[in-house]
């Protein structure tokens, strides 16, 4: 398994993000052990661990520019954040998908300066970013209520790109996934591959509209 690591860099900002959206409930634990339930405005930091109840979803924009939307059942930890606008050689996003799915839309960390400023960290692979929207379903554990569908998936890592270029790499190999493309990680040790068709991810619906949404998809607003 690749191992990450990361760090908690001060920063001009008030918060790294904010929750922007929320249908359902969102919980977060803090870096110092406390947790507590979110509303909308509330601020999301490096070090806190957020997490979505069955049915629910969640939104949060960061202050690059950057969104995700969590969906059910889904554990997001922001392991690291940093940007400064006047200083784009110290930006760094790392935020880890513990479990379940969320789309993410990037920001200015990762366009600006260093390409690899943005990742993503799951179980099986970490997923690097230039310039996109896509979906990422860490299903090593079960998918179960994360979309209507996805508690069919076999375990792994799944990621559909809606625009852009996503890189997913592991110990294994690393691979190129395009728009319109869907890869599979089965396991750490297994190399990425590309699926020939949607293997039943279930993403065409979610309650907020986001920029990048693939066709054709439908958001309950």
């Amino acid at each position: 398994m690749l191992v990450l690591l990361a760090f908690f860099a001060g920063s001009v900002w008030a918060a790294a993000g904010t929750v922007v959206h929320l249908s359902g409930s969102l919980s977060v634990q803090r870096p110092d052990g406390s947790s507590t339930i979110l509303a909308r405005n509330s601020p999301v930091n490096p070090g806190d661990v957020l997490t979505t109840a069955p049915d629910s979803y969640a939104q949060v924009n960061f202050s690059d520019g950057s969104s995700i939307t969590l969906r059910p059942n889904t554990t997001v930890r922001v392991e690291a954040y940093n940007f400064v606008r006047e200083q784009p050689q110290q930006d760094n996003s790392l935020l880890r998908l513990v479990k379940g799915g969320m789309r993410s839309v990037t920001g200015l960390i990762g366009r600006r300066g260093n390409q690899d400023a943005y990742k993503i960290g799951t179980q099986q692979a970490t997923i690097g970013i230039r310039g996109s929207s896509g979906d990422t379903l860490e299903c090593s554990e079960g998918c179960a209520g994360v979309t209507p569908t996805s508690g069919k998936l076999p375990p792994g890592l799944y990621h559909a790109t809606h625009t852009g270029i996503y890189i997913v790499q592991n110990e294994a190999g690393s691979l190129l996934v395009n728009p319109g493309q869907i890869s599979y990680v089965k396991d750490a040790k297994t190399p990425p591959t590309l699926v020939s068709k949607d293997p039943g991810l279930g993403l065409g619906q979610l309650p907020f509209a986001l920029p990048g949404a693939p066709e054709g998809e439908c958001v309950v607003r």
